[in-house]
């Protein structure tokens, strides 16, 4: 018999958050150029912001110079990204990304974020009446602001790291060998650097993917297996985003028990995995490599998905 989903949303932000988590989908350039934004000097990260967005660029670009050098030595190896810190004003003469708020490509190296709290993240603050006492309190511990009111800022200002993960399997040559890894690799190197080096903000990245997961029916999706995501990934992102967003909040929580198991060693140990086994596997081939090659932990997410 299946139960309601305890986690209401309406269809308009069911729709944007699968389709704004499609980190698959490629997008074209919009502007070569970043006139009229403000080059933000002495950081590693080539930053370029909106006009009042000095504080917002000098936050991040200080982020992701600590995220380049953290992995620098842990990889050796460091990709070329410039980062947009964008204005809504902004927005749309640098991207044709259709909603503010999502960090994303526009090419294999030019990150953009929002500069500012926005509709789309306020979109997903729950309705915590609705959820089970605990963890109404752990979301309100977790994402209530400075000034009270619930807000998702802290969590999605986390993911332009995962988009860095992009860039270093991206730009390091790197054999993903399944899409689903693709992302697992990136909520890898996001989960691995917060805890390494900000662990005071692990609950804003894990209570937002435990709140999704813990309040969905997965009767109610129309895909659940790694199988089924691989042959109908465009799919999940157009007809199905509530899936696909899903299948993101299980690959960050996975993320989490990766590095609780193997700590550092697990994503070095993946790099040279995925940087060496170029051919291409079938899954019991693929599990096989990340069984011998990198940590069990990484290999168990296939093998107990479904679990």
């Amino acid at each position: 018999m299946k139960t309601k989903q305890r986690f209401p949303a309406s269809k308009k932000s069911i729709f944007i958050f699968g389709l704004l988590l499609l980190f698959f989908a490629p997008i074209t350039m919009f502007a070569q150029k970043f006139d009229g934004l403000t080059p933000l000097e002495n950081y590693k990260t080539k930053t370029y912001y909106s006009s009042g967005s000095k504080e917002a660029a000098t936050a991040m670009a200080e982020r992701c110079d600590r995220v380049l050098e953290f992995y620098k030595d842990i990889l050796d190896f460091e990709p070329d990204v410039n980062l947009l810190v964008l204005s809504p004003e902004d927005w749309s003469k640098y991207t044709n990304f259709p909603v503010y708020g999502m960090p994303h490509y526009n090419d294999n190296k030019t990150l953009i974020v929002a500069s500012e709290d926005n509709e789309f993240w306020k979109s997903f603050i729950p309705p915590v009446n609705s959820l089970p006492e605990t963890l109404a309190q752990e979301i309100i511990a977790t994402y209530k602001d400075a000034n009270g009111t619930l807000s998702m800022k802290a969590f999605f200002d986390l993911l332009a790291i995962h988009e860095l993960g992009h860039a270093f399997h991206i730009q390091g040559g790197l054999k993903m060998q399944r899409k689903w890894m693709g992302e697992l690799f990136a909520n890898i190197l996001l989960h691995t650097y917060i805890a390494e080096n900000e662990p005071e903000l692990l609950p804003a990245l894990t209570v937002f993917p435990k709140m999704v997961v813990s309040s969905t029916d997965k009767a109610s999706l129309k895909y659940t297996s790694l199988l089924e995501l691989e042959n109908n990934y465009e799919e999940l992102g157009q007809k199905y985003p509530q899936n696909y967003g899903w299948y993101q909040c299980r690959w960050h929580i996975a993320a989490g028990k990766i590095y609780d198991e193997g700590g550092t060693l697990a994503i070095k140990k993946l790099w040279s995995a995925l940087k060496t086994q170029q051919e291409p596997l079938d899954d019991a081939a693929f599990i096989k490599m990340l069984s011998e090659n990198t940590h069990q932990c990484i290999a168990d997410v296939p093998l107990k998905w479904d679990e």
